[in-house]
């Protein structure tokens, strides 16, 4: 998983840890407080073991990481000592172009970035990132999972739509593109939201998706435009949990929501939290070691 936030000149800097499963949310919280790009790779499939890793300008708000990796630490039970090493500015621009190719997701869409010159496929609702910028640039499961699950309810064409954690935005534009409809999406982050904004107006829907600040449900907007009858939330497993019961009060009846940002082992415990507020599964997709969950409200 990659979330990469602005361009830099120089003066780069790759933080990591090397942690087990338990201790990859903890870490990621903290590693993202401080760092423009945050990574999640698994190390060692045997042991089990994940790295995580951000890259930053060489000791940007160095007190605050400390402080973040300490409390990681203790909320997870689980200890890791940093790696830091440089990082060339223009290499690692590079790599990330180059780890970004042109991507087809399902039978619909297609994710490239805006450094490809060459036109898209015309049969595909395309979507194109800045691949320097971009949260949620499709070659992460979470993403293709949500946009595959995208796929798979079309049919119910959708009228309120929320994004709920936009990132980049791709969701949001996702959705738009293929109902044309209009769709909330908020973030706590406010580049990200910025971005969201950026991304919009390259694919020329800045009419259709409105990118707001805000903290989850207790956003007022998400209150005032609710209920919607298609929400993403490609987040965490346990702010998902956490998030449950005020997402099934805001969804109508009969809607759907898309989960997202969990491991596949995370999954039975997301689900219960749902479940217990009267959503049902309809389908887990598997993206690897992602998974994402369509949940249905009954009518």
């Amino acid at each position: 998983m990659t979330a990469s936030r602005r361009r830099h000149a120089t003066g780069l800097e790759t933080i990591s840890v090397t942690v087990p499963e338990a201790g990859v949310e903890a870490y990621e919280n903290a590693i993202g407080l401080v760092c423009t790009t945050v990574g999640i790779f698994e190390f060692d499939e045997e042991e089990k073991l994940w790295r995580v890793e951000g890259v930053r300008d060489a000791g940007h708000r160095e007190d605050e990481l400390v402080a973040a990796l300490a409390i990681a630490a203790l909320t997870s039970g689980i200890s890791a000592e940093p790696e830091r090493s440089e990082t060339e500015s223009e290499g690692w621009l590079a790599r990330t172009y180059e780890s970004f190719p042109e991507q087809n997701v399902g039978r619909r869409f297609t994710v490239r970035g805006s450094h490809l010159d060459e036109p898209g496929p015309t049969n595909r609702i395309t979507i194109t990132l800045d691949a320097g910028m971009a949260f949620g640039s499709g070659e992460h499961g979470s993403t293709r999972g949500c946009l595959r699950a995208l796929e798979k309810i079309a049919y119910r064409n959708p009228q309120r739509i929320l994004d709920l954690g936009c990132g980049s935005g791709i969701l949001a534009m996702a959705a738009a593109a293929l109902f044309h409809r209009h769709v909330l999406a908020t973030d706590i982050d406010p580049w990200s939201v910025r971005i969201t904004e950026a991304n919009a107006a390259r694919n020329g829907l800045s009419r259709l998706v409105e990118a707001r600040l805000g903290n989850g449900w207790s956003t007022p907007q998400i209150r005032r435009e609710a209920p919607y009858d298609l929400v993403f939330a490609n987040i965490l497993a346990r702010p998902l949990c956490l998030m449950a019961t005020d997402l099934a009060a805001n969804l109508m009846p009969g809607g759907t929501a898309i989960l997202a940002g969990l491991l596949n082992t995370q999954a039975r415990m997301v689900l219960a939290a749902h479940r217990r507020c009267g959503l049902v599964l309809e389908t887990h997709l598997r993206e690897g070691d992602w998974g994402t969950l369509i949940v249905r409200k009954p009518f």
